[in-house]
């Protein structure tokens, strides 16, 4: 344990340790000393001079307790500090919702391990990045859900995306515009000085019934909030899911049932924002990287050193072994003349 304590310190004057090399010459100067303090007569047999008393086997204790203090007066004077560096992160953050698409298409392979798969990593990467934001995160498929609302604790959040799984809780479709709307409002009660969703889907509006609010009346929404959208299209160039064909057979672009670019880029050129296509994995990093270029938040690291002095406790042992020192030679060690 005073091991691990002694490694962890860190020394404000290291160089005071030369003065450990006294140490040899204080014990040759005691044992020379002893050796000239000593008178010699000659006997015809020691057996009368090998008794031993408890003062005999104590004599050299004050000499080692005078040792350690020295010890412990140099570390005392090399300055053992412990440091802990601390930094604390500073600054005027932006309020994003990160809005995506988790409808069955999503599961679909052209963009390995999967669409869904690809969309949650990239992700996760962008909220770790940002670490002054609050960011949130709504869900859609055939309705939308807030999965986790505006917040700045990353790992809660980034939980939250690694669950996600297309077709699980939320009905099949594709109601691009409750989602949107969905997102909206939790930016609603935000007073950032910008406010971003990040829409990312790979489908078309598909909505069933129950669907409350269209694409364009989401829009309008945003606009009126003052909301900037960044639309993301994700999927190859050709879709996995079906080949549609129409009646002349001369359709030769499958996937353009399958997103609807030209929604996509009205939310997004109406709102100050930017349509970008994603056809794989390396095209979604860059999109995602892109954004985080375009809406940079005013960040300010902090860093702080504090420094805990650890020297009292070796001052207190050098002096409690130069206490033991003198009361043995003045109490069970005494000399008398």
């Amino acid at each position: 344990m005073l091991y691990e304590w002694i490694k962890n310190m860190d020394f404000l004057w290291p160089e005071n340790f030369i003065l450990l090399g006294l140490l040899p010459l204080f014990i040759w100067w005691y044992v020379k000393k002893g050796s000239l303090n000593e008178a010699t007569m000659t006997v015809s047999s020691v057996s009368a001079f090998k008794v031993s008393s408890l003062k005999t086997r104590l004599r050299h204790l004050p000499f080692i307790f005078r040792c350690l203090a020295l010890v412990a007066l140099v570390f005392a004077i090399a300055r053992p500090q412990k440091r802990n560096d601390q930094q604390q992160t500073k600054g005027e953050g932006i309020d994003i919702v990160l809005c995506m698409d988790v409808s069955g298409s999503m599961g679909t392979r052209d963009i390995l391990p999967s669409r869904m798969e690809v969309a949650k990593q990239v992700a996760e990467d962008f909220v770790m990045a940002r670490p002054v934001d609050r960011i949130g995160l709504v869900i859609f498929s055939g309705e939308s859900f807030t999965q986790c609302p505006l917040t700045t604790d990353r790992n809660t959040l980034v939980q939250q995306i690694r669950t996600l799984e297309s077709r699980r809780f939320l009905k099949d479709g594709t109601v691009i515009g409750e989602g949107l709307a969905t997102a909206v409002d939790r930016l609603s009660k935000s007073n950032a000085r910008s406010k971003v969703i990040i829409l990312l889907t790979d489908g078309k509006e598909d909505a069933p019934d129950t669907r409350l609010i269209d694409p364009l009346t989401a829009l309008e929404i945003a606009r009126a909030r003052g909301v900037k959208i960044y639309s993301i299209g994700m999927g190859a160039a050709q879709s996995t899911i079906v080949e549609l064909v129409n009646k002349q057979g001369d359709d030769k672009n499958p996937s353009g049932y399958f997103l609807d670019e030209q929604l996509l880029s009205k939310m997004a050129a109406e709102t100050g924002g930017l349509y970008f296509r994603a056809r794989d994995k390396q095209s979604l990093e860059g999109i995602y990287a892109k954004i985080d270029q375009l809406e940079k938040s005013d960040i300010e690291v902090v860093s702080y050193k504090r420094y805990i002095e650890l020297f009292y406790p070796f001052v207190f042992a050098a002096l409690a072994f130069l206490l033991l020192e003198v009361l043995l030679r003045f109490t069970l060690l005494r000399k008398f003349p």
